[in-house]
Parts: structure tokens; C-alpha cells; sequence
């Protein structure tokens, strides 16, 4: 079993039941931090001192305080420590829902298990902690189910999803082109969006831009 475990997460109820399901799998070491930079901070500091981490497990929100933080979620803690500790365990426990979400921190950040927060989530969690310590992979809690090798969303792209954000907020196609130039998105002109959107409604076989936002609502992408 995993020796050091670092638990990031900010509300003090869901931590001590974290810590707790830990100790039970008797588990040596486990640090606790509720601020994203002090997590980074322990596992830049245990590397230094030859005393690694095993595995993170982190909550993705995190709420604000007068604590100012260059780090503010657990996407953010996740990417800065793929930078230093990359081959390190990570599991995400969230109350986030949305598959496309949870499908790009396994494909864009390598976490290695994904945990939703619930009736049932701390055994859920324990069984994810075995799981990820015998090397399985793409390991979600049973109420999560939907399968990774669904196409339409794994190749939706993130320029797609900042259309359809903007579509759902009732931006009309010129609105669209101003806000992507204001942000520098490329391709911002009209013509280029339009074949996107007609694109997606392809490809979702939406018959109209209001079914286009009702169907990516259901897959989570807005």
C-alpha cells in the first residue's frame, strides 16, 4: 500500500473522513493542506528531502479567502505538479459530474482515478486507492459511468467548447467573432465559426443551434 499520501481539499468534515479512510488502509504518512500552493509547496519540499509523495488525492474546488493564491483549483495543483513530480499518483474527489470534464483530466493531466463525492464516496474512494496502488487504470466510482472511447468527446477540442459556452449565453455569430478577437482566439472570423458550429451540429446531429446546446448539455460540455 502506498506509503506517503498528500490530501488536498478545503472543507475540514471531508478531510478528516479522507484521513481517516487513509488510516484504515494503514497508511504511514498523510499530509493534509487546504490551500492548492501549499500542496505544491509539500511536494517540491518532500522531493528535496528524498521523501516522496506516493500519491495526491485533491478536491478540484476551492474557496476563495483573504488568502491570496496563485493556485485556485485542483486542475491548477495537478498541472504545476505533473511538472515536477509527473510519475506521481494522482485522484481527483469532486462533486463534478460533467464527463467531459472528468474526461480531460485523464487525458490531458494523467490522473489515474476519479472519485465523485456522495452518499457512499469514502468506500468509493478506498476501493479507488487499491485500485490505483495495483497499477489499474482509468479508475472511476461506480456512480460515474460513461465510456472513455466515446468519440464525440474525446475529439471535441477546446475552441469547440468556448463556442458552445458562448451559444449557451445566447452570443448570436457575430458576438462570437468579437468576443474570440477580444481573447485572441484564432480562427475568429465569421465564416471560420460558422463552419465549426455546422460542424458540430453534424457531428451531434442537432437540428438547430438550440438543440446543438441541449445535446452538449447532456454530454456535460457547457
Amino acid at each position: 500500500m502506498f506509503k506517503k499520501v498528500l490530501v488536498a481539499e478545503d472543507l475540514d468534515s471531508i478531510s478528516i473522513a479522507v484521513v481517516q479512510a487513509l488510516e484504515e488502509l494503514n497508511i504511514q504518512v498523510i499530509d493534509h493542506v487546504k490551500y492548492c500552493d501549499e500542496g505544491l509547496l509539500k511536494v517540491k519540499k518532500a522531493l528535496m528531502d528524498n521523501e516522496p509523495y506516493d500519491l495526491l488525492i485533491t478536491d478540484l474546488s476551492f474557496k476563495e479567502d483573504h488568502r491570496k493564491a496563485n493556485l485556485t483549483c485542483g486542475d491548477e495543483l495537478i498541472e504545476a505538479v505533473n511538472t515536477f513530480q509527473p510519475a506521481l499518483k494522482k485522484i481527483v474527489f469532486s462533486i463534478e459530474d460533467k464527463s467531459y470534464r472528468i474526461k480531460t483530466l485523464f487525458n490531458d493531466l494523467g490522473i489515474n482515478a476519479y472519485v465523485s463525492k456522495g452518499r457512499n464516496s469514502i468506500n468509493e474512494l478506498k476501493i479507488a486507492i487499491e485500485k490505483v496502488f495495483n497499477n489499474e487504470e482509468m479508475i472511476l466510482s461506480s456512480d460515474l459511468a460513461f465510456n472513455f472511447n466515446d468519440k464525440s468527446l474525446i475529439e471535441i477540442e477546446s475552441y469547440d467548447i468556448s463556442i458552445l459556452n458562448l451559444l449557451a449565453q445566447g452570443y448570436i455569430l457575430d458576438s462570437i467573432s468579437n468576443e474570440f478577437k477580444k481573447l485572441s482566439i484564432t480562427p475568429n472570423g465569421t465564416s471560420s465559426i460558422e463552419k465549426r458550429i455546422n460542424k458540430l451540429k453534424i457531428y451531434f446531429k442537432a437540428n438547430n443551434n438550440v438543440h446543438l446546446i441541449a445535446i452538449a448539455k447532456d454530454f456535460g460540455l457547457v
